[in-house]
């Protein structure tokens, strides 16, 4: 069994969790309120800017040439394609601005560049993975849901349960498989923990989204 497929099984109850929690069944259904949309959009736009960092320091520590590409293409698609989308829709919504990084955010990104600086390549490999995978199987799940007329977040449906991210999502997996196949145990373990804790990352993100959590 792949070093993937081993690990989602740590994390399948939590990704669960994630399809029960109202921010994405009402993203789902349309009915999501426009301000937790807002708060999300405009933080997930700080988001990519500090993840796009992260893909680009593995980028940079990648032993492999293959690789190296990989994460810049991974970075450049955070900073430049996505960030297109949410000018988009920050035009479509009336957001004016991203403000400053709440607490979920900060914590997310903080873990990842840290881990991106100071940890094995192959274990900050691991730990951005759950961004590209839960994201793809979040967007499937909607997507091929009931669909609802009109929904006003359909253009965010499309873009997480297309083909083209799915491409990503794949070549990510391929990539911390290889990584996982040949470090040491100690280090694929390590993958695993990262792995886990961005996963529960990902739940506290659009938990803050749905509550508008702020730092006061």
């Amino acid at each position: 069994m792949k070093w993937t497929e081993r690990t989602w099984k740590k994390i399948d109850n939590n990704y669960k969790t994630i399809l029960e929690m109202p921010f994405v069944k009402e993203l789902a259904n349309g009915t999501l309120p426009k301000a937790k949309f807002q708060f999300y959009m405009a933080q997930d736009s700080l988001y990519l800017e500090h993840f796009g960092k992260a893909l680009a320091q593995i980028a940079a520590k990648a032993h492999r040439v293959e690789h190296s590409l990989a994460y810049i293409r991974f970075a450049e698609g955070a900073i430049v394609v996505e960030n297109a989308l949410h000018e988009s829709y920050f035009e479509d919504f009336g957001i004016t601005e991203k403000g400053t990084i709440q607490p979920a955010c900060h914590h997310y990104t903080h873990f990842l560049k840290s881990v991106a600086a100071l940890e094995p390549v192959e274990v900050a490999m691991a730990a951005t993975l759950p961004c590209f995978w839960i994201y793809k199987k979040v967007g499937n799940h909607i997507y091929n849901s009931e669909t609802i007329a009109n929904n006003p977040y359909q253009r965010w449906i499309d873009t997480y349960g297309g083909d083209e991210f799915a491409e990503s999502v794949q070549r990510a997996k391929d990539i911390c498989d290889h990584a996982a196949a040949h470090t040491t145990p100690e280090i694929r373990n390590r993958m695993s923990e990262v792995f886990i804790q961005a996963s529960l990352l990902e739940y506290h993100f659009w938990e803050a989204a749905y509550h508008r959590r702020t730092w006061n």
